[in-house]
């Protein structure tokens, strides 16, 4: 799902719906957008492959004091 042309590019082109592709660059690929950890210091990673199948973890951060 991470592929050119695959995952949110599909999912537009078989829905022919009008989606802002510079904003859908974003979500291509496996590698996470930048974000400041909450309080908690958890992660949840959501994971949904090309059949629909859904998986969710959740993951303590690793945040060390400089």
């Amino acid at each position: 799902m991470a592929g050119k042309d695959e995952g949110w590019m599909k999912l537009k082109k078989d829905i022919r719906a009008e989606l802002d592709e510079d904003l859908l660059k974003h979500f291509v690929g496996t590698v996470s957008l930048p974000f400041e950890a909450g309080v908690n210091k958890l992660v949840a990673v959501k994971i949904v492959d090309d059949r629909g199948i859904e998986s969710l973890k959740v993951m303590k951060l690793d945040i060390r004091s400089n």
